[in-house]
């Protein structure tokens, strides 16, 4: 049972607890970096003389790393105070940084993001496990639609704001630019920063951490080699159905330490009906957001003829007004709950999708503009509810595995989707120019496509959003057996 966690919360209702606010900031800042190397490829294939596809490994490494980290640090937290886990998390985090702004070659590149990653895996599962400690239940709400800046808000903004930083010159003031700010938030988040309960010894079941590591790693990795051509279409299957089988051999042990000791990743949390509704929304927003990133600047700048830095300006109004409305939809939230924001955002999800499959070499670039901030808009309506809702259906002493599970499978949720759409539009651009047609209207086919697969899977988000009740009590939800 994790000790760093208290039994009733510590802050005044109606405030926002100081270490929130630092671990948000600092949340924001580690996150944003998942997706700020994508507007970079072209620089890195120049620069340190490299393949396309292997320059996407800065942010499929990135991805690979979060998947393969965050089912440990459920027990990790357990282990640490609040201020040696930041102090950790923010340690190794600048020491990637640094190490990928003087990276010489691409292989320390790499090794740089991997251990930005490593840092970046246990910021996430801190902030929400100290949150649902010492912010009252009825200001939740509020104080997690600040939370959803970081999580939601910073991956969106990444290409927009790399964008602008390539304009300035070498890819690595991406990381020169983060380092000073990261540096300042160690700094003054270790110096106001308390901790939050006592931490607790355990014994980390290895072959737990090990299967989670392979499986769910190796899950992302599969995924992400699908949209990389036919002839890795058959590695691709069999790395996907390996990291499977291993995640399947993981919560077969997880059950049975649940019955004998301490499990690496609480699984009994599933039991709360609430918590698992909440994650399957969460996990299909997410996969149509992730899909959405990567198929509009594509079609922004492969079809449309757009700079990186276009494109990220014109797609910067929805992810500034996404975080922007967290905060509102938060404490809407504490005053309506969560139906009458989850259902209306899960529709505007289904029709900003439905919108994009009608993209074409001529739809207005203020339609565009338009749909994206209808998503972004939808997407807080149902982030900031479905987290706070989620986590408030938990006992306390499930906070670290319910924040562990919920981080991991968003990062499943991300490889997932971009795999999605990008197998989809490859493999029907790839059938049409085969039979003769145009490779830019064939692309263009594949992407709409893509979307219509995007708006026909956010359509259960709609069911899921029905089904999910209004609030709910701390502890009480619990499916019977």
């Amino acid at each position: 049972m994790p000790a760093a966690i208290q039994d009733k919360p510590t802050a005044q209702a109606g405030k926002t607890p100081l270490v929130v606010r630092l671990l948000v900031l600092a949340t924001f800042v580690v996150i944003l970096n998942e997706t700020l190397m994508i507007n970079a490829i072209p620089r890195l294939m120049e620069s340190l003389h490299v393949t396309e596809q292997a320059a996407q490994w800065v942010s499929t490494a990135f991805m690979l790393t979060m998947a393969a980290v965050i089912p440990v640090t459920g027990w990790f937290l357990q282990r640490v105070t609040t201020r040696q886990g930041y102090a950790i998390a923010m340690g190794v985090f600048l020491a990637g940084t640094a190490l990928s702004a003087a990276a010489p070659t691409f292989a320390i590149l790499l090794l740089g993001r991997i251990v930005q990653a490593a840092g970046t895996a246990v910021m996430m599962p801190l902030l929400m496990t100290t949150l649902m400690t010492v912010v009252p239940e009825q200001d939740r709400g509020r104080v997690m639609g600040n939370v959803t800046l970081a999580i939601s808000v910073a991956p969106a903004l990444g290409p927009a704001i790399s964008g602008l930083i390539l304009q300035l010159g070498s890819w690595r003031l991406l990381f020169v630019a983060v380092l000073p700010i990261a540096g300042a938030v160690t700094y003054f988040g270790l110096r106001q920063l308390d901790n939050i309960g006592e931490p607790q010894v355990s014994t980390l079941d290895w072959a737990s951490a090990a299967m989670a590591t392979l499986g769910f790693g190796g899950l992302v990795y599969g995924l992400s080699l699908f949209g990389e051509g036919e002839s890795n279409l058959g590695p691709s299957i069999g790395i996907v159905i390996a990291g499977a089988a291993l995640i399947a051999f993981f919560v077969l042990r997880q059950l049975k330490l649940q019955r004998t000791g301490a499990p690496l990743m609480d699984l009994r949390t599933l039991k709360h009906r609430t918590f698992t509704l909440s994650l399957a929304l969460m996990c299909i927003a997410f996969l149509t957001m992730m899909g959405s990133m990567i198929l509009l600047p594509l079609y922004l700048q492969n079809l449309r003829g757009l700079t990186p830095l276009q494109t990220g300006l014109l797609l910067m109004p929805g992810g500034l007004a996404m975080g922007l409305l967290g905060p509102t939809v938060g404490r809407l939230y504490d005053r309506l709950g969560s139906r009458p924001l989850v259902l209306p955002g899960s529709i505007g999800i289904v029709l900003s999708l439905a919108g994009f499959t009608q993209i074409s070499m001529t739809m207005p670039y203020w339609q565009v503009l338009a749909l994206h901030a209808l998503l972004m808009v939808s997407l807080a309506a149902t982030f900031t509810p479905i987290f706070t809702l989620g986590m408030g259906a938990l006992p306390s002493n499930m906070y670290p595995h319910g924040s562990s599970i919920l981080g991991t499978l968003q990062q499943v949720a991300a490889a997932l989707g971009t795999a999605l759409v990008v197998t989809v539009m490859s493999a029907r651009a790839t059938t049409l120019v085969a039979e003769g047609a145009v490779a830019g209207a064939a692309q263009l086919s594949g992407m709409k496509l893509a979307f219509v697969i995007a708006t026909v899977l956010a359509v259960v988000t709609i069911v899921v959003a029905y089904l999910l009740p209004s609030r709910t009590a701390a502890s009480g939800d619990v499916v019977a057996h």
